[in-house]
């Protein structure tokens, strides 16, 4: 019973689970309806309400901005908004530093996130998941005098805090899981634990020979 229990749990849950939090979503967007006037709505236009309207015009207005802020018009636009931001003490820092973490981590030719690291840490012989953020450190690559790179190392079951480190690029280990099995490793509090393709290869090997 106790076999079956945990089977149909481990059925039920994540899709309950993802359709909570996927109806909190559309419920979020949906309510953005609420800035066109109310003659406009669609419920009230329509006569009827039809779910998943809010996402569609999220979708379409951030590609209508993607497109106006990807010409020079749009560019000018932008400047002359950010430039306006820039004169206000601490919405500038707040918006600088979202856009630059955003732009690390969306951007196509961003090195961010990108590898899945082990780092020996807390202490020697002890080795922790990491992400590397960042190869190109300026004064921090000046001053230390040898090839470091910044690591993000982040706690478990809660990967949006952590640790940012710079250590030497000699003294970390590269691992082939991608980054979406390193995030699932440490949620899972590493009980999720991402097949090694390597090791398939080899088992295969060894069986053949056999």
């Amino acid at each position: 019973m106790r076999k079956y229990l945990i089977a149909g749990l481990l059925v039920w849950m994540p899709l309950g689970i993802t359709f909570l939090v996927v109806r909190s979503i559309v419920g979020l967007l949906d309510r953005t309806l609420l800035l066109l006037p109310e003659a406009y709505q669609p419920d009230n236009f329509l006569g009827i309400h039809i779910p998943g309207l809010g996402v569609v015009l999220a979708v379409i207005l951030v590609l209508t901005t993607g497109m106006i802020v990807a010409n020079l018009l749009g560019k000018r636009i932008i400047s002359a908004w950010e430039s306006l931001l820039a004169r206000i003490p601490l919405v500038r820092t707040l918006y600088a530093g979202v856009k630059q973490i955003l732009e690390a981590v969306l951007a196509a030719d961003a090195k961010s996130f990108r590898k899945v690291l082990l780092v020996e840490y807390p202490r020697k012989g002890v080795w922790s998941l990491a992400f590397m953020t960042s190869d190109a450190l300026g004064e921090v690559q000046a001053k230390t005098g040898s090839k470091v790179i910044s690591v993000f190392i982040p706690t478990t079951p809660n990967p949006t805090s952590g640790f940012v480190l710079m250590v030497p690029e000699t003294d970390v280990i590269e691992l082939d899981m991608s980054i979406e099995e390193g995030l699932k490793m440490i949620i899972s509090m590493g009980v999720v634990v991402p097949v090694w393709q390597k090791e398939n290869l080899i088992n295969g090997m060894i069986a053949s020979e056999k």
